[in-house]
């Protein structure tokens, strides 16, 4: 099978990149990866459609060919099939990232998270967020319905992170307050690294020095207020927490953010929380935004788990291409404006969102290049700072179903 210069040059990255996989399986790999930029899809009809007029074969033959690739070893035909376990490329992904990332800026935000697909699968996620996209670097797909706790999964995930990440790399792992756990918190900070945990209020807290535990609630009641500490955090004996607290409640927020770390309060600031909503929106690429996930026919969690590892791998391409070009657009700066312009007294000063993501620009951008003959792209990451002021919160829809279809009509 022939292969344009790109897509070969594409298949010799992958299949550096990921050294744990079989050359086959990383030629197939980079085969549904790149298929997906061109299609902008995961469906795997598309994707062979796409890849047809790049290669020379059938459609009907890739179908054969990346269908087989997310199955397991008794489900393949043929005597030589190996068997494909993604948990072991979680670490050479991670070192992925880390090869494209500047020396000189050694830490990194990760965000877990859980995302469903009907009730078919849940998936936890272990994502890098880097300029309001993510990245996913470890994954476990389970029944959406299967009884089960997720903590051997959980634990098992940072695991595999850890191993590849250098010791003297400061790395962040945001959660939201839904999976806080002691012994989840415990695991990171034994890992070296930083949880950054949001929680309820409806908890109390003692600040060091003090006697007495007070509400969470109370830390930052008002908007506009915030509060920082070391405390005793949770009042009973069992569930009581050593940490650092932050709270702050910014304008445009319908409630308070509670988060704890073991970093101490000069260190951090709660701003930083909001990066954990970036995996979000990864997980919106991953669906409708995107490589539209959401329509597979796929039941058997193994088989997604593959198909995750074409996900990440054409996550992390179109990402750190666009997220290259984003660093290097031009950006408008209010102080070179008068005093009295309009602009200048208007501004928040709160960070604006993009008007294109990282992803989307990614795939434009590579698409692009590969049209107008300049052959494959790869891109860098180039990191910018971490956020110093709360982004602003988007607006609720506050239009009734009803109303909305009436106007869909």
């Amino acid at each position: 099978m022939s292969h344009p210069d790109p897509l070969s040059q594409w298949i010799e990255t992958v299949s550096s990149r990921l050294p744990k996989l079989s050359r086959p399986q990383a030629k197939v790999l980079a085969y549904w990866s790149y298929g997906m930029v061109l299609a902008r899809s995961c469906g795997i009809t598309l994707v062979c459609a796409a890849l047809a007029l790049q290669v020379d074969s059938s459609e009907k033959s890739l179908l054969q060919r990346l269908r087989e690739w997310c199955y397991g070893t008794k489900d393949k035909k043929g005597k030589q099939r190996r068997e494909l376990d993604v948990s072991t490329c979680f670490g050479p992904l991670v070192q992925w990232i880390l090869a494209w990332w500047p020396a000189d800026q050694p830490r990194l935000a990760l965000a877990l998270d859980a995302t469903t697909l009907k009730k078919r699968f849940t998936v936890l996620v272990g994502s890098r967020v880097y300029r309001g996209c993510a990245i996913p670097v470890a994954w476990k797909v389970v029944g959406a319905e299967q009884k089960g706790a997720w903590e051997p999964h959980w634990l098992k995930l940072l695991e595999q992170l850890a191993e590849s990440v250098p010791e003297h790399w400061t790395v962040l792992v945001t959660l939201d307050r839904g999976l806080y756990a002691p012994w989840l918190y415990a695991k990171i900070v034994s890992l070296g690294w930083h949880p950054f945990m949001r929680i309820n209020k409806q908890g109390n807290f003692r600040p060091q020095g003090e006697g007495k535990f007070r509400s969470l609630a109370t830390a930052a009641p008002n908007v506009g207020s915030a509060w920082c500490g070391v405390v005793d955090c949770f009042s009973g004996e069992v569930s009581r927490l050593q940490c650092t607290l932050l709270a702050r409640w910014d304008e445009g927020y319908e409630e308070v953010w509670v988060i704890v770390t073991d970093l101490v309060p000069a260190q951090a600031t709660a701003v930083w929380y909001s990066m954990r909503s970036w995996i979000e929106g990864g997980f919106k690429d991953t669906k409708r935004g995107g490589w539209g996930w959401h329509q597979t026919k796929m039941v058997d969690p193994e088989r997604a788990e593959r198909l995750w590892l074409a996900i990440a791998v054409a996550t992390l391409w179109a990402v750190s291409v666009g997220g290259e070009v984003d660093a290097n657009l031009p950006v408008s700066s209010l102080e070179t404006l008068p005093e009295t312009h309009v602009a200048r007294r208007t501004a928040t000063r709160r960070s604006r969102p993009r008007l294109l993501s990282c992803f989307a620009r990614g795939i434009i951008t590579i698409i692009g290049r590969l049209i107008r003959g300049d052959g494959l792209v790869l891109g860098r990451f180039v990191p910018e700072p971490w956020p110093t002021r709360p982004s602003v919160p988007k607006k609720k829809n506050t239009k009734s179903k009803a109303h909305v279809a009436q106007e869909a009509a």
